[in-house]
């Protein structure tokens, strides 16, 4: 028996043996499609998108692209269903400025007006912003001094220099970082006007071509620029997706690449493979991709084209009104991409999470699948509007009482009583800039835009801001009624008020 045990030891050495000698065996070299579906499937339903596609690699290899669920013509979404990456855009844009600095075209730490002649701003600290800057977003500008959304959009990337001529900066060059899509409209100016060649016609032939992404294109303007191949996205609303046509934006430079599962993988590729795509052709030297990937400063982890977190993690959010990207490259090697055709709203700030849940997937672990707070929200909200209706209605009937309790009140005691029928009113007027400052991290959103983003919230505020000014103006009136008839009751004569009092 002791013999026996000895040569369990023995073949257990000479197995762990070859294993150190082997190496790690990665249990990811082969992706689960199932577990990839599976994860995808939970989060679409949990947040109401009705279809996404997926994108993974590993170093120079493509383990995954897919696509899930269905787009808003009913068709099945595909691994080659054309998508917007949105803000993802941006890393597109900042390897464009970087291969013309790397073929010294441009310098970095050089003013954008050695470029751009006709770049002027409201501000004369402007003439000090730097092509980094721009790319850092560190110029100084920002939604708040030039409200990129709520402004007339430009037609053209020349457009949106002339525009930028009324912005100020908030800060001194450099000295903060402010995320705003001028930044990169200003960047795609720069690649055209340096290289010669149309923002769009640049990119394809030495980003797009070069990196393998055949089915990938980039616009100015939606939805004038949206080509037939792309399909309505979707905004969300009491656990309904309903399709959209995307509002009139400028996106040229900043969030205008439109693209394919496929595609997004080759783009992985590159980024993971220090510039060089998987056919071998360099895009970039392995110092300007990493230069991308890294902050300059210590005060922000923004890059250029892309952010960085706590973990060593290379990444970038891209949210349109009706669509919604992730892009993450993990130390390890693994670039995940996904995309989904619904937008960003009230408890569901972008796609984010599902990419998160991928690479908890290729790392080896249990994703775990959360609660549908995106329709917990809107029913609480929903619940809220049927409450407003109630009250509305309640306190319309019961103007007439009011009136006759406080028609002798004076004006001091009516005013706590009425005043406060207009606070959902300036609620609803300043949601806009609420919901900029306290989700959008002061960026800048109009009204129509709003609506996208939560129909149940705009629904709620709009509700009880026209019934409380109802209750409001109704229970004046009455009141208003009241005295004047009051007033004109004729006094008693003489004789009356004898007879009345002998």
């Amino acid at each position: 028996m002791r013999r026996g045990k000895n040569w369990w030891r023995v073949i257990g050495a000479v197995v762990v043996g070859s294993v150190v000698l082997a190496g790690p065996v990665s249990a990811q070299e082969e992706l689960d499609e199932a577990a990839v579906e599976k994860v995808v499937s939970g989060y679409a339903d949990k947040a109401g998108y009705p279809g996404i596609v997926v994108a993974i690699t590993k170093g120079d290899r493509v383990l995954h692209t897919g696509g899930y669920g269905r787009d808003s013509a009913g068709e099945a979404v595909t691994g080659t269903t054309l998508m917007p990456i949105a803000s993802v855009s941006k890393s597109f844009t900042a390897l464009a400025v970087m291969q013309l600095a790397e073929a010294d075209k441009v310098k970095l730490d050089s003013p954008v007006r050695d470029y751009l002649p006709d770049f002027r701003i409201s501000d004369s600290r402007g003439a000090r912003v730097t092509v980094r800057e721009l790319l850092n977003q560190t110029s100084g500008i920002t939604d708040r001094t030039l409200p990129e959304k709520s402004l007339p959009q430009p037609d053209s990337l020349a457009g949106t220099v002339s525009r930028a001529r009324a912005a100020t900066l908030a800060v001194e060059p450099g000295t903060q970082h402010f995320y705003t899509n001028t930044n990169y409209h200003l960047a795609a100016r720069l690649v055209e006007v340096v290289s010669g060649e149309p923002f769009a016609d640049y990119l394809q032939r030495h980003v797009f071509e070069p990196a393998g992404m055949q089915a990938t294109t980039t616009i100015d303007q939606t939805p004038r620029d949206l080509p037939s191949g792309l399909r309505k996205g979707h905004v969300y609303a009491y656990g309904a997706s309903i399709a959209a046509t995307e509002p009139k934006r400028f996106v040229g430079g900043s969030d205008g690449v439109l693209t394919t599962a496929s595609d997004l993988a080759q783009w992985l590729i590159v980024q993971n493979g220090s510039g060089v795509a998987a056919n071998g052709t360099r895009l970039l030297s392995d110092a300007g991709v990493k230069a991308m990937h890294t902050s300059s400063d210590r005060r922000w982890t923004y890059g250029m084209g892309w952010d960085t977190d706590q973990k060593g993690r290379v990444h970038h959010s891209g949210i349109w009104f009706t669509y919604s990207a992730q892009a993450l490259l993990l130390p390890d090697g693994h670039g995940i991409a996904v995309v989904g055709n619904s937008g960003v709203g009230l408890a569901n700030e972008g796609i984010g999470q599902l990419a998160e849940e991928l690479a908890v997937l290729v790392e080896g672990g249990e994703p775990s699948s959360g609660a549908p707070v995106r329709l917990i929200v809107d029913l609480v909200l929903g619940a809220l509007t049927l409450l407003s209706v109630f009250l509305g209605i309640r306190n319309l009937r019961r103007s007439r009482a009011w009136a006759v309790r406080f028609r002798d009140a004076p004006a001091w005691r009516l005013a706590p009583r009425l005043l406060p029928r207009l606070v959902p009113l300036a609620l609803l007027v300043s949601l806009p800039n609420l919901i900029g400052l306290l989700f959008g991290g002061g960026r800048d959103v109009t009204f129509v835009q709003l609506c996208y983003y939560s129909i149940a919230l705009i629904a709620w505020t709009s509700v009880a801001a026209v019934l409380n000014v109802g209750v409001l103006a109704t229970r004046v009136t009455l009141l208003v009624r009241l005295r004047r008839s009051a007033a004109d009751v004729p006094e008693p004569s003489a004789p009356a008020q004898e007879a009345l009092t002998g």
